[in-house]
């Protein structure tokens, strides 16, 4: 957890919100041992993954089962506290993708998100926060792709212009710009 930590507190905030959300994952983590699992039912940790072609013109997206709208794919760490072996794992299982590489090793963004209350497998999930770490990936945008049907009914490269215009109904549309904006200074 201690190298955790120490890459949340390297992280440059790129926007306001980041900065804030940053001092909230720092806070969560002194707070409370048992961030890294579900177990947590106040908040725990996440990952994303903007998961990019070689030609930085397009994002792998996936059509999210309970969400009904195109996100980027990620999960729960779940206990691990190396987010980017989650990072990877989470990209190779809801994607397909065989080979996928860390632009770099870092954080590429932190985001706080607040989860509606929901039914998950049959059960109640109440509301919580997600203490999401992003990661930059690269895959080759030729690479076979396959659903995970239990989380994603599609999966698709999306040129980011098509991501800007509001793929995901809007409500990621501002993070995306930043992440896609971000993309451009790598």
């Amino acid at each position: 957890m201690d190298n955790l930590k120490s890459q949340i507190l390297a992280y440059t905030p790129y926007t306001e919100r980041e900065a804030s959300d940053k001092a909230l994952i720092l806070c969560c983590l002194e707070k409370f041992p048992d961030v890294l699992t579900r177990e947590n039912s106040i908040c725990h940790f996440t990952v994303s993954n903007w998961i990019i072609n070689s030609s930085h013109t397009k994002a792998l997206m996936i059509y999210h089962n309970i969400e009904q709208m195109w996100m980027w794919t990620g999960g729960h760490a779940d206990g691990e506290s190396d987010l980017l072996k989650v990072a990877l794992r989470e990209a190779e299982e809801e994607t397909g993708l065989r080979r996928v590489f860390p632009i770099s090793r870092e954080i590429f963004s932190l985001e706080v998100f607040a989860v509606p209350p929901h039914v998950r497998k049959g059960k109640f999930v109440s509301s919580h926060l997600h203490l999401n770490c992003s990661f930059l990936l690269e895959a080759d945008g030729q690479e076979l792709l396959h659903v995970k049907p239990d989380e994603n009914s599609g999966v698709r490269w999306v040129d980011f212009e098509e991501v800007l215009s509001g793929i995901d109904k809007g409500v990621m549309s501002p993070h995306y710009k930043n992440l896609i904006k971000k993309c451009s200074e790598v």
